[in-house]
């Protein structure tokens, strides 16, 4: 991306940019960040925003100014743009496996205080004598298996043996457990998600507890995202909550129960057909928006439908006022679902009273390794 491009778009109107567009008004993703901040600050956690829908490193600069004490990535990829970016405490939330990728990691230590997960004897092992090798210390957590069933070591002594194995392994510093509660965050019953939820938590602390009752001190107990936060910070034994989705929230996480927060994540497209009255074609498709988790909603507008997708465009059938629309218009629309949105751009706008404030390269797209 030309950033002398980027830098002549700063001050124009956001209905003035070219199409599809991706912006995020500032005032409500900053909003959003400072109750996140308050609220873990309240519940006496730490806040370590996940920024795999996120990012941009100069986002994650913001929740860190709000008193985050670092970011959480889901790949390798991720955390080196962070530590670029000069994010100086990353947790990869995801386990690290292979000569190549150790590689990378290890050197990455150099570059700022990271954190991984483990949840195999043998690639704890590989991770200490890379380490070792390196002359660097490598913090990791174990990853506990807390119901989803995806990645983790089992509860109990399972959790306990692999935390003896990297307390006792060169190279290595035994950071504490991790869980993710993922399958009670979809949850509608509100009762029934507390208690889901509250039951994968208080796991994942038992653990812990086993652990340091084994003589392994545990300062770090690590889980939740926005659609959990709400419960897991108030379990007692969890140091640190991974919430990141909510700085930008979406219609996803808002039918999750980020209901205090704002949708701030957008998509300004173009009409370019109005070949029938009741139906308008738009500049954006699935390569734009979107999503398999919630689709986007028309803002601003009254009778614009949901889009339907093919790869480049999008058709939205028309009532009421939004037959006025013609050729030329540009209809926003708030993103559904932010995860599936912002790594299909290059740029993020930042929109502030509806001018372009910031132009951000999303430097952490395609960062799949």
């Amino acid at each position: 991306m030309n950033l002398k491009t980027l830098s002549s778009e700063i001050g124009i109107s956001k209905w003035e940019l070219d199409t599809p567009a991706l912006l995020v008004d500032l005032d409500l993703m900053e909003g959003n960040i400072d109750r996140m901040a308050g609220y873990m600050k309240k519940a006496g956690v730490d806040w370590r925003p996940h920024t795999k829908g996120i990012k941009v490193p100069a986002i994650a600069h913001k929740a860190v100014a709000a008193g985050a004490i670092g970011v959480t990535c889901a790949k390798l990829g991720e955390a080196e743009v962070m530590a670029a970016a000069g994010i100086g405490d990353i947790l990869i939330a995801n386990q690290i496996v292979g000569a190549a990728k150790i590689a990378r990691l290890v050197s990455l230590c150099r570059h700022a205080d990271v954190i991984v997960c483990a949840d195999d004897a043998g690639n704890v092992a590989e991770l200490g004598a890379a380490a070792a090798a390196k002359g660097v210390t490598l913090r990791v957590v174990v990853e506990v298996n807390v119901g989803l069933d995806r990645c983790g070591v089992e509860p109990g002594e399972a959790a306990v043996a692999l935390s003896r194995q990297i307390a006792g392994t060169p190279g290595l510093d035994y950071d504490g457990v991790m869980g993710w509660e993922g399958h009670a965050s979809v949850i509608k019953d509100p009762v029934e998600k507390e208690e889901a939820c509250r039951a994968c938590v208080e796991l994942l602390v038992r653990n812990a507890e086993l652990c340091a009752a084994a003589g392994l001190p545990v300062p770090i107990v690590t889980c939740a995202g926005t659609a959990t936060y709400k419960i897991s910070a108030h379990v007692a034994g969890v140091t640190e909550i991974q919430a990141g989705g909510g700085i930008f929230t979406d219609i996803a996480y808002k039918s999750w129960g980020a209901d205090d927060l704002d949708c701030s994540l957008t998509v300004l497209a173009t009409v370019t057909s109005r070949a029938a009255p009741a139906r308008a074609v738009i500049d954006a498709g699935r390569k734009t928006m979107f999503s398999s988790v919630a689709l986007p909603q028309a803002k601003g507008i009254e009778g614009v439908g949901t889009p339907v997708f093919s790869a480049e465009h999008g058709s939205v059938d028309l009532s009421g006022d939004a037959r006025r629309l013609k050729v030329g218009d540009k209809i926003e629309f708030i993103v559904g679902y932010g995860d599936d949105t912002v790594y299909l751009h290059d740029v993020l706008y930042g929109v502030r009273n509806d001018r372009v404030e910031a132009a951000w390269p999303i430097e952490g797209r395609g960062k799949l390794r």
